[in-house]
């Protein structure tokens, strides 16, 4: 949506107002999502709960929501590999999704002489499959933890990201419009259903830390969009170059999913399913100790029952 308003609505509309001085209508329309993103924050800050069940501060004060030390959770998350391995997963397919908004533009003006107008009205078509592609990664990837269990999970990821790895490299190759833009749309599909996978996973890595852990791994987007970024400024006139490594790059992202070691799963490679963990997820049990939490434990099992849980969480 943002390419096609900015690019084939609004910049022909700021190009008018400017006489026709393109450079000055690109870096005024540039203001309009800046305006529209401040206005949206506040008004997310003056009419919205900071969560389902109300404010932070209410739900800490009358003691829903016990105390948790940011810094012990960031540690958690952090020294654990398989956060990083889906960090490195989510730049290669969030970061990949942020470069190529910012790089199909300019891509289809040089490759095949498109107007802006034009070029641009085709690279939204990247983000609009957002409509539905990432939600259908965490569909499948719930359908197959149904069916494989965890390794189902991995396996969804590790296809998506290896099939948007070699639909890169196709694009690439893509000499006639008209197939590029086809395969535009089918890597656009993989990249954002990889998105909707990985966070399929997220929550198994650790319970105890999954809040630092969605925020370690969200971070690789940015910091894949970044990378990315730099190859295609270091070889501005040949992209096709800076796609094929992204490609290879992205390729690779899906290779590691082999060294997935989630506690209490069968991974790829390594672990056995263990009950204990799937109920641990579905049903995690307090860190309080209230009156609730003492019946709950009775009903499964005794003391014992929640120790184990501890051991394997």
């Amino acid at each position: 949506a943002t390419q096609i308003v900015m690019g084939s609505v609004l910049y022909p509309l700021f190009k008018l107002i400017w006489g026709g001085d393109e450079e000055m209508a690109w870096r005024t329309v540039t203001i309009v999502p800046a305006v529209v993103a401040f206005i949206t924050g506040i008004i997310i800050i003056r009419g919205s709960d900071d969560c389902p069940k109300g404010y932070y501060k209410d739900l800490k004060r009358t003691g829903e929501m016990p105390e948790v030390s940011a810094a012990a959770s960031f540690r958690t998350g952090s020294y654990n590999l398989n956060t990083w391995i889906l960090y490195i997963q989510y730049a290669c397919c969030f970061g990949v999704e942020l470069t190529v908004n910012n790089a199909a533009v300019s891509y289809f003006v040089d490759r095949f002489g498109l107007a802006i107008e034009t070029a641009s009205a085709i690279a939204s078509i990247f983000g609009f499959m957002n409509l539905f592609a990432r939600g259908f990664g965490g569909y499948f990837s719930d359908k197959a933890m149904g069916r494989f269990k965890m390794r189902g999970r991995i396996l969804i990821q590790a296809a998506c990201l290896i099939l948007e790895g070699v639909c890169i490299f196709i694009f690439a190759q893509t000499a006639s419009l008209a197939a590029s833009i086809v395969m535009l749309t089918i890597f656009s599909i993989f990249v954002q259903a990889a998105e909707g996978s990985t966070y399929g996973i997220v929550p198994y890595v650790d319970s105890k830390a999954t809040g630092a852990i969605s925020g370690i791994v969200g971070a690789g987007g940015p910091s894949g969009a970044v990378s990315f970024g730099l190859i295609f400024r270091a070889y501005p006139n040949d992209p096709i170059f800076a796609f094929n490594v992204m490609a290879g790059v992205v390729l690779g992202s899906g290779v590691l999913s082999l060294l997935f070691n989630l506690k209490g799963h069968r991974n790829l490679l390594f672990g056995k399913d263990r009950d204990i963990a799937l109920e641990t997820l579905a049903l995690p049990v307090s860190d309080e100790t209230g009156p609730d939490v003492n019946d709950d434990n009775k009903k499964n099992g005794s003391d014992a029952y929640v120790n184990e849980v501890e051991a394997n969480a």
